[in-house]
């Protein structure tokens, strides 16, 4: 009996802490997502207006310039570049990618139109007025992201890093990996520059994070988690899209196939 009692108390103790290590584990986890993910760093936004998004529009570029949008669409068969009214969704100019082609970010910079590719390693360079195409280049990654700083392109491949392009020739002058915390930060999908940052969406995160185009640092998250009921949309059609209107100081964001665009106004949490 007296080692049964001794056997118990053991027993006793081992559930203990083993349930102490788990909390332990808990705690750690929980901080370390609290450490990824500061609070000090993220930002709330004010919903200016909504407009209405061709839902069936599989945004992968977004870029506002002059009162209109300009769009670029992804999936085989269904890429296309065009030229969005804001206020009415009503698609003003059109131009259909050939269909092996996965139309991927874009980015106007002059008088120009360029517009990746997801995995056929070629970009398409239109004309802003017209969308007459007017030359290609090839780079050697996948395609996702691409915005412009004035002087070069930003591309990203959906890996950490980013690429800073010679718009003429398409080579690249400089890469850096983006980090917080010194992890890097995987997935970056559509870009935007803003104001000497780099704004980008995060495939399948519901956060945009801002990015200092010279470290690689990341400054900051904007959570847009409450934006719209995630729940009712197919799980593929992702937040992705971002534009910024600088005249006014708003962002545009919307998502793959969704059928509002949403003007916000960024309010610093801390």
């Amino acid at each position: 009996m007296k080692r049964i009692r001794q056997d118990k108390r053991h027993l006793s103790a081992f559930i203990i802490g083993t349930l102490l290590i788990l909390l332990s584990t808990i705690l750690i986890i929980r901080d370390l997502g609290q450490q990824r993910f500061p609070t000090q760093t993220q930002y709330a936004y004010e919903v200016v207006n909504v407009y209405p998004h061709n839902p069936k529009a599989f945004t992968e570029g977004l870029v506002f310039d002059r009162g209109y949008l300009y769009e670029g669409t992804g999936l085989y068969g269904e890429s296309t570049l065009r030229r969005v009214e804001l206020e009415t969704g009503r698609v003003a100019q059109l131009r259909t990618l050939p269909d092996d082609l996965f139309g991927e970010g874009i980015t106007v910079f002059k008088d120009e139109i360029v517009q990746l590719t997801w995995l056929e390693h070629r970009s398409l360079v239109f004309d802003k007025s017209t969308f007459k195409p007017l030359r290609e280049f090839s780079y050697p990654t996948e395609g996702w992201g691409l915005t412009n700083n004035g002087t070069h392109l930003i591309m990203g491949d959906g890996t950490a890093y980013l690429y800073f392009l010679n718009p003429e020739t398409f080579q690249i002058v400089r890469r850096v990996e983006i980090r917080y915390d010194g992890n890097p930060i995987m997935r970056l999908n559509e870009l935007e520059y803003i104001k000497g940052e780099v704004y980008a969406n995060v495939w399948y995160d519901r956060r945009i994070v801002k990015i200092d185009p010279l470290s690689g640092e990341v400054k900051g998250w904007i959570d847009l988690s409450h934006l719209v009921d995630y729940a009712q949309l197919d799980p593929d059609n992702v937040l992705n899209g971002i534009a910024y209107n600088a005249e006014d100081d708003l962002i545009y964001v919307t998502g793959k196939r969704w059928p509002q665009l949403f003007e916000i106004r960024l309010i610093p949490m801390n």
